[in-house]
């Protein structure tokens, strides 16, 4: 396939792929797209080793890592330690979720199980730092324009900047802010995403760029599973596709057992825009968990990063108990996942994904090419 990204990054086929699994990172990269490490949940520490296994198995190919650095969060630039960030999680929640468990079999000392979060922002500097230090080809950031010293660094090291953005305004304060690479992300998308869907957002953020006078290519991502959507987003002016979901039912990655059992089974209904696991809206298997923070229900989550300290310990726990074939743990049981689930519907290794992407983005653009007249 002929792309400017192709030949900026080296690769074959500008398929991007998220992925949290650094396996997957790396089939995707030695089968010709660009896997990109989610570095967000890990210490530096951690960080560090899965880069350099990763260093360890692509053979000097291509790959990039990704930092959530939310825009905005609670306790920002206060400088609290995550001890104070637990002490701001009412009492009232607290309760809320031990009667969630209860009522549903689960029994657990949940004053021992706050206090995880891998969105507070708190690493992220830290995380950049080492993630500079291997050799990775794009850094990338979601929930807002990336702080200046995460621009700074990739113009240092020559590291291209993604951002992701779900709206043609973020769009622009991206580009003003001097970031390389546009993730057009739909609402479709698993994870934190907007509410314009990826048909309409694509070239809405690309006709705005190019009214800008900048040249900043984009990659179109929301719901895209197959090749032939990917050839579509192209057909809008897309430089290639920014992928997430696609790779959480493949060999190689590290989603929770039931949580792929319940994927392979989904229609792309059984998703929703929750913000019972972060604090933001944020596209999810449904489940009793989010039916539990459903917008007019009970009890409205709490800002990030307090929600994600308050539910990610214990969706934890509920998928280790899933796996084990709890009832209650498997209808609260939940994880990231977007619309194209509905065409998720067989285990299959990640370069075997690749191969089907080309595949079928190929007779896509045979199908368009034999639509025209002679």
């Amino acid at each position: 396939m002929k792309s400017s990204l192709g030949e900026q990054f080296g690769i074959d086929f500008p398929l991007f792929a998220f992925s949290h699994c650094r396996d997957v990172v790396a089939a995707v990269t030695n089968a010709g797209g660009f896997g990109v490490l989610g570095a967000t949940a890990y210490t530096p520490e951690q960080l560090d080793r899965e880069l350099t296994w990763i260093d360890e198995h692509v053979g000097g190919k291509p790959y990039g890592a990704d930092i959530i650095v939310p825009a905005k969060f609670e306790g920002k630039g206060e400088n609290l330690s995550r001890g104070q960030l637990v002490d701001r999680i009412p009492a009232g929640y607290r309760e809320y979720v031990a009667r969630l468990l209860t009522d549903h079999g689960i029994d657990l000392e949940s004053e021992q199980r706050f206090g995880g979060s891998v969105l507070s922002g708190d690493t992220s500097r830290e995380l950049l730092d080492v993630a500079m230090s291997h050799p990775i080809k794009l850094i990338a950031n979601a929930l807002g324009v990336p702080p200046d010293y995460m621009i700074e660094a990739g113009r240092e090291h020559g590291v291209p900047v993604a951002a992701l953005v779900g709206a043609r305004e973020h769009a622009l304060k991206q580009v003003a802010a001097g970031v390389d690479l546009i993730v057009a992300q739909g609402t479709e998308a698993g994870g934190h995403c907007g509410e314009v869907t990826t048909l309409v957002l694509v070239p809405e953020v690309i006709e705005a760029i190019e009214e800008s006078g900048a040249q900043v290519p984009v990659l179109a991502a929301g719901g895209i599973v197959t090749g032939r959507q990917m050839a579509a987003a192209v057909a809008m002016g897309a430089d290639g596709a920014w992928t997430g979901s696609v790779w959480l039912t493949t060999e190689e990655a590290e989603t929770a057992p039931h949580t792929v059992q319940k994927m392979l089974a989904a229609s792309s209904r059984d998703t929703i825009r929750s913000a019972g696991r972060t604090g933001k809206p944020a596209r999810q298997l449904v489940s009793d968990w989010t039916q539990a923070w459903a917008p007019r229900g009970d009890r409205a989550p709490l800002p990030l990063p307090l929600q994600n300290m308050l539910a990610e310990p214990l969706l934890r726990r509920i998928d280790v108990l899933a796996a084990q074939g709890h009832p209650g743990a498997q209808e609260l049981a939940t994880y990231f996942v977007g619309q194209g689930v509905g065409l998720m519907n067989k285990v299959k290794p990640a370069r075997e994904v690749v191969r089907e992407f080309i595949e079928d983005y190929v007779a896509a653009t045979e199908r368009l090419g034999n639509s025209l007249p002679d």
